[in-house]
């Protein structure tokens, strides 16, 4: 069960642009990780993979402050705000909520809910 300590920790190294060395730091190596109701990536190793694939398709990826969380238990919510700009300089900014189940101090699973539209509706970067 993590501490609300912890917790803020995960959200400080998100929240600085540090997404590979988040995952590295606070993830289990069997952890498992759900965009909506797609096909669950499982393995530490997949997720790291998953995320510099992710990043070296960006131009650029920022992440708000987090207004709000909550820990209750093993279960953790963050409502995460991401803005992206794609190599083209449009943006683009996705509000989710992360649903995650910890195991001691690490996520075992994790699921985002999220509106797929949000990723549709780029702009130009002035």
């Amino acid at each position: 069960m993590p501490s609300k300590e912890r917790v803020q920790a995960l959200i400080a190294l998100v929240e600085k642009g540090e997404y590979v060395e988040a995952l590295e730091e606070f993830y289990a190596e069997d952890a498992s990780m759900q965009e909506n109701n797609e096909p669950p990536r499982i393995g530490l190793v997949n997720l790291v993979e998953h995320e510099r694939k992710v990043l070296a398709g960006l131009k650029e990826m920022r992440t708000n402050p987090v207004e709000w969380f909550v820990v209750d238990g093993d279960r953790v919510v963050i409502n995460w705000v991401f803005e992206f700009i794609d190599p083209a300089g449009r943006k683009y900014r996705l509000d989710e909520l992360a649903n995650q189940v910890w195991r001691g101090d690490r996520i075992l699973r994790e699921r985002f809910y999220y509106d797929p539209v949000q990723t549709r509706r780029a702009e130009p970067t002035t």
